[in-house]
């Protein structure tokens, strides 16, 4: 009997086996396809084009979108790429006919690698055609564009945040026939965090960026702060920055806020 007992484990052993294995996560591969040179169509009669390269987004062998640009490492673990997509350009008359497709510039895409999830970010006014983003670790900023077409916002987004970390009004925008034609590229800098934004038709302003909210750099133009919490600039104690909310309990002093990596 007592021989029995270490088969019965063995035995035991290999019927486990299989169902550790699958359980066992599976390794995923992300990859991109060859660069493809395509054309951008612009203006109302599409008679103009400006030229835009694209390439497949690959999970585990499969072609799972169209990507253009370079791509921003955010972790280890987590990419963010721009999307490419081709629309079907037939009008409803030719609906029989073989489709005419036209590539487009999307918005942007995380991927995962450990679970090869691939996401579209919501990105906050952020328009395919004028928005240019500049990626510095987990933020982005790109000059928005309002819904009414109007106003031009500089944005600042943070991945996991559905609101922005800065969002404040550049001016009007123009709206012509060229893509990226309301501000370049923003421009990031660290030690201390700041990005600069760079409309075309306007002055440049630059932003300090705090954890979660922002504050006017030194030497730019604006003066005040004004965020999604009501919040304004406070004058520097030391070298100490504070944010004070705008709302005030009555007969009180206003509220200091430390904000992390402030110090």
């Amino acid at each position: 009997m007592q021989l029995r007992k270490p088969y019965a484990a063995l035995l035991v052993l290999l019927l486990l086996t299989p169902l550790v294995a699958a359980n066992k996560p599976k390794a995923h591969v992300i990859s991109f396809g060859k660069t493809m040179a395509v054309k951008l169509f612009l203006g109302p009669d599409e008679a103009q084009t400006a030229p835009m390269k694209v390439r497949a987004l690959y999970v585990d062998a499969k072609p799972k979108e169209f990507v253009t640009g370079e791509v921003h490492e955010v972790t280890d673990r987590l990419l963010v790429v721009r999307r490419a997509y081709r629309l079907n350009n037939n009008l409803p008359e030719e609906e029989g006919k073989s489709a005419n497709w036209v590539w487009e510039r999307g918005g942007w895409l995380m991927v995962d690698r450990l679970t090869a999830r691939v996401t579209q970010l919501a990105l906050v006014e952020f328009d395919p055609f004028y928005s240019q983003a500049s990626w510095f670790r987990d933020y982005v900023a790109y000059c928005g564009v309002s819904d009414s077409g109007e106003k031009l916002s500089a944005v600042v987004m943070q991945l996991g945040r559905k609101k922005p970390v800065l969002k404040k009004e550049l001016g009007t925008a123009i709206q012509n026939e060229s893509p990226d034609s309301e501000c370049d590229a923003p421009v990031w800098e660290k030690k201390p965090t700041r990005v600069t934004f760079l409309p075309k038709h306007g002055e440049k302003q630059t932003f300090s960026i705090f954890g979660h909210a922002w504050d006017a750099a030194p030497g730019s133009e604006e003066e005040s702060l004004q965020g999604e919490h009501g919040l304004r600039e406070m004058p520097m104690v030391g070298e100490r920055k504070f944010i004070a909310c705008a709302m005030v309990a009555q007969g009180g002093e206003p509220l200091l806020i430390r904000l992390p990596g402030s110090f």
